[in-house]
């Protein structure tokens, strides 16, 4: 069993946001060709040789299940870019970055506000810690109408770290006043189910990202389709409060 308090019952889940509550590659696979062609100047070289130090499958329009960037950090993202690109200026490029990412429209994994309306209905507290920026985290949540539902939002940037280090899950914890055993993480790669996993929480692996199911499943309670599945999973092992 991981390390999460026996004996807990479900109040907290805290999410992921890109391959958890949106899509990974229908959200940002075709807008990444075009960031590509953008910061390499439409230089076929240059071109090729940045989508392959990210993981991108320009045929497919889509990252691939090793890609670094389906984890990383804005500044992480970055560095990458940098080392095919080593003119760019991290500052204007992580500017660049975020305002181009809060743009980008987010498709939805399931339909976001009637499902945090029924998990708010269950008596749940709920938190977003995401390896994004806050800022474009927040411009998704609320494009999506759901950040209202949330006690915690965190990004990388936001003070506590970044996935895989348990620094955001901790302080979602010390928001809500709940035990780590009484929560879960839930997120599309092995940073969010490490993290949580180190937080003492229980974890949930969901397929909206790129990561396959036999790499999240040594690292996750369950692995699950979508988000959507998650309330009935907590139900059938008697994890939420009657």
């Amino acid at each position: 069993m991981h390390q999460q308090e026996a004996g807990h019952v479900i109040k907290g889940i805290i999410f992921d946001k890109d391959g958890t509550l949106f899509d990974f590659n229908a959200t940002w696979g075709a807008w990444t060709r075009g960031m590509l062609e953008a910061e390499t100047g439409g230089d076929p070289v240059l071109f090729a040789r940045l989508a392959d130090v990210l993981g991108y499958d320009v045929a497919a329009a889509r990252f691939r299940a090793e890609s670094m960037v389906i984890a990383s950090t804005a500044a992480e993202l970055a560095a990458m870019i940098q080392s095919v690109l080593p003119e760019l200026e991290t500052g204007a490029l992580l500017t660049r970055m975020n305002a181009a990412a809060a743009a980008v429209p987010q498709v939805e994994a399931v339909p976001l506000q009637d499902y945090f309306l029924r998990l708010r209905a269950k008596g749940l507290r709920l938190g977003i810690a995401t390896n994004d920026a806050e800022a474009p985290a927040r411009a998704h949540l609320d494009r999506a109408g759901v950040t209202r539902h949330f006690d915690f939002i965190a990004g990388y940037d936001s003070g506590h770290g970044g996935k895989p280090a348990a620094g955001q899950l901790h302080a979602f914890c010390a928001k809500t006043g709940l035990p780590p055993g009484g929560c879960v993480m839930v997120g599309d790669s092995t940073h969010d189910l490490h993290a949580g996993r180190a937080a003492g929480m229980r974890t949930i692996g969901v397929l909206t990202g790129p990561a396959p199911h036999a790499e999240l499943a040594s690292l996750a309670d369950v692995v699950l389709p979508d988000i959507g599945e998650i309330p009935a999973w907590l139900e059938s092992e008697n994890l939420l409060a009657s």
